[in-house]
């Protein structure tokens, strides 16, 4: 069975074409040696489990290294510390018992094993607080502790409680033996788990992890890891693609983000060739193929995209953001104080450039103008011409972009000619997309220059059967 590129779960290397992320791991292991605790918080499918599958590979022969995680293990396990103690435990003990942690030493996994076995009369923090100790102290190589789906756990006290437990230990750590790390991984920090909890400003920045390091690795591919991606691959496939090519496409669409690139990897590898279009790899590997993937990945739906809709119904102020950056052309200055742009940049639709706040990817910028588009385009009398006119602009297979925008003037000086210029100013780029929209439907895709998002000027770019314009 040959490679392929995978988009759901933990990839492995053997069995998947892969971004090498070495960069990563050693900027995370930099901050382990150091003994930091902190929280590998990015947005969702951003690879997070498989970072820390990598990193343990990566670790395993100078620590000991317990990776567990909260998701399946039931509400039960919350209700009290003494159930998510006995949880934890029997966590640990799994690990053992599956030959997880490379560096066990006997005498460690006998002290786990006993301690489970031996659960009568309940197990509370502070048995398992002394517990820790033990297995510390126990263990030939400094002890790290991972902590996946950590989110999951985060509208529960028991779970807060179980953090605060492990920051008193961090704190006495020259006194009492403890993990020498300790990692989490979600797409909320500690900080935000608070906020699910107490949604009170009194009490949204309390957290019981005030003890974690700053983590500001970036997560995201760069165009030459994509390459070298491309490169394996291409070893195995001989499809005879344009690798620098194919690479730039999919770094200037995705901006590096790892399901999206995987994504449209997957869709030109499985779902185009075959096609009439496109009907070997060779041919799918191209710009024009590429370009087919991308319109197939906006209307798909899929787990990254369903999420996208929920948070943003979860998190109007946020939709408000995001509808007059890009509708209105609104600049917003970048500042991480700034609540919902914070949890923006958290679930990784936002980004800081130069100063300002941008939409994260292109990918991302388009499902959004497609998604307000949706909501509001039945009420648009614009929309509808535009539904109208669309087989007007079409010559040899091509679109005539100069046509559009006459055809747009005409209507829209008709519909909204007699309003103020604030008016026109405000709604113009939003109307002109309206127009658009039904014209390159399921055959085209487009984008808006960020240079001129926030200038008076608005430049669109339309790819339309391997074209732009």
């Amino acid at each position: 069975m040959r490679k392929h590129f995978n988009t759901t779960g933990t990839c492995y290397s053997d069995e998947h074409y892969m971004v090498d992320i070495h960069r990563q791991l050693e900027q995370i292991k930099e901050m382990i040696d150091q003994g930091n605790y902190f929280c590998i918080n990015r947005a969702r499918q951003y690879g997070k489990t498989t970072t820390l599958s990598l990193l343990k590979n990566f670790l395993e022969d100078e620590y000991t290294i317990f990776s567990i995680s909260f998701e399946g293990i039931g509400t039960t396990a919350y209700e009290s510390d003494e159930t998510l103690s006995y949880a934890f435990l029997c966590l640990l003990n799994d690990c053992l018992t599956y030959n997880e942690v490379k560096q066990a030493s006997q005498p460690l996994k006998r002290l786990i094993s006993d301690a489970v076995s031996n659960v009568t009369d309940g197990f509370s923090f502070i048995k398992l607080s002394r517990l820790i100790s033990q297995i510390c102290t126990a263990s030939e190589k400094p002890v790290i502790l991972f902590i996946d789906e950590s989110d999951q756990a985060g509208n529960y006290n028991a779970f807060l409680e179980f953090l605060g437990m492990l920051r008193d230990k961090y704190l006495k750590r020259r006194e009492r033996p403890t993990f020498w790390s300790v990692i989490l991984a979600s797409v909320y920090d500690i900080k935000n788990l608070k906020l699910k909890l107490r949604p009170q400003e009194a009490h949204q920045y309390n957290s019981p992890w005030n003890i974690a390091a700053e983590f500001d690795i970036d997560m995201n591919f760069s165009k030459n890891e994509i390459e070298r991606m491309l490169l394996s691959y291409e070893e195995d496939c001989q499809t005879g693609m344009n690798v620098s090519l194919i690479s730039r496409l999919l770094y200037d669409y995705t901006s590096g983000y790892p399901f999206l690139v995987s994504r449209l990897c997957k869709i030109i590898d499985e779902k185009l060739p075959g096609t009439k279009e496109y009907p070997d790899h060779h041919s799918a590997w191209s710009k024009d193929g590429f370009l087919t993937a991308l319109r197939l990945l906006l209307s798909e739906s899929n787990t990254l995209f369903d999420d996208m809709q929920k948070k943003l119904y979860d998190n109007p102020c946020l939709k408000k953001v995001l509808y007059e950056l890009l509708y209105e052309g609104q600049t917003f200055l970048y500042n991480t104080d700034d609540r919902v742009l914070n949890i923006g940049e958290m679930f990784g639709y936002l980004k800081g450039d130069k100063g300002k706040v941008m939409v994260a990817n292109r990918i991302f910028e388009t499902r959004l103008y497609n998604l307000f588009i949706s909501e509001e385009h039945i009420q648009s009398a614009i929309f509808t011409e535009g539904s109208k006119d669309r087989n007007l602009f079409i010559q040899d297979g091509q679109l005539n972009m100069r046509r559009i925008l006459e055809r747009f003037i005409v209507h829209f000086t008709d519909l909204y000619g007699q309003s103020n210029e604030a008016f026109i100013e405000k709604v113009g780029r939003k109307f002109f997309l309206f127009y658009l929209k039904p014209i390159i439907n399921g055959t085209g895709n487009y984008y808006v220059e960020a240079q001129t998002r926030d200038e008076k000027r608005t430049d669109i770019i339309v790819d339309y059967l391997g074209k732009q314009s």
